[in-house]
């Protein structure tokens, strides 16, 4: 199977993830294999094209999970799609999570908004695993309680790891009150939660860039080096191999060199975050 190459792919599921995002079950060949943090091209003909993280884990064979919130034309068109109907994929492309070279550490996952159909890959892969790693701690903060995704998923995390999720505002987007009782506040917020050090963790990160800055200043503060941190560069891979040169950073390409990074080789790509 070429990855140049976009092939037809039969959706298997929609389900609702919030008011404006839904997750998007395709069926793949179960020889199709992938790490966490890649992800793969989506295309409509006539419509056109956009890079979607991978939310599902290698583990599961004969599918994929792609959550979607619908923000232009593309996504717009993929969310009038049914089960049954047809998009095409192309993929995997990019650099995963290095999971392999990080086994026995604690991991602590951050995580805002829409991102989480990102990570949600990694966490799943991680508690798969999980007695092959270390401590596992989950933050997780999104702009209201509407806006949180795979809240099914919540229960199950808080039973497996230090799961804490928070919310800007605890009123939905049409400024309802709707029973929120835990924690309100930007994400950072929720390492004051956090009753045991942080500094041997390995910190995996991905979230709107004003996070990172955040985020990153307050890991640093609690002793994180910087080799201890990846981050997952969110840009425009439209074409997905290097050659459009959409998502380049300095000498960088996102699709090719990341979109994972290793936080300590970002110094020198200044406008990376």
């Amino acid at each position: 199977m070429s990855i140049y190459e976009p092939w037809r792919a039969q959706i298997l599921k929609v389900s609702d993830l919030t008011y404006d995002a839904k997750l998007f079950r395709i069926k793949v060949p179960r020889s199709f294999d992938y790490e966490p943090g890649q992800f793969v091209e989506l295309s409509i003909p006539g419509i056109g094209e956009a890079p979607i993280s991978i939310s599902s884990t290698p583990l599961e064979k004969g599918y994929i999970d792609l959550g979607i919130r619908r923000v232009g034309a593309v996504t717009n068109a993929i969310h009038a799609k049914k089960a049954g109907e047809a998009v095409y994929i192309r993929g995997p492309y990019g650099t995963g999570y290095p999971f392999e070279a990080i086994k026995g550490k604690d991991i602590l996952f951050v995580s805002g908004g829409t991102s989480l159909a990102t990570i949600r890959s990694s966490i799943n892969y991680v508690l798969a695993h999980k007695k092959e790693f270390g401590k596992v701690t989950i933050m997780y903060g999104a702009r209201t309680p509407a806006d949180l995704w795979f809240r099914e998923e919540f229960d199950s995390w808080k039973k497996q790891s230090n799961f804490l999720v928070t919310v800007d505002s605890p009123r939905n987007p049409d400024g309802n009150e709707c029973g929120w009782n835990e924690c309100v506040g930007v994400v950072t917020t929720l390492f004051d939660k956090v009753d045991f050090p942080l500094k041997d963790h390995i910190a995996v990160i991905c979230g709107p860039p004003i996070m990172y800055t955040f985020v990153i200043k307050k890991l640093k503060e609690l002793g994180v080096s910087d080799r201890q941190i990846y981050i997952s560069l969110e840009r425009l891979m439209k074409c997905g191999v290097g050659k459009c040169q959409h998502c380049q950073v300095n000498h960088k390409y996102a699709c090719i060199d990341g979109p994972v990074f290793n936080y300590a080789d970002t110094g020198e790509l200044p406008e990376a975050i």
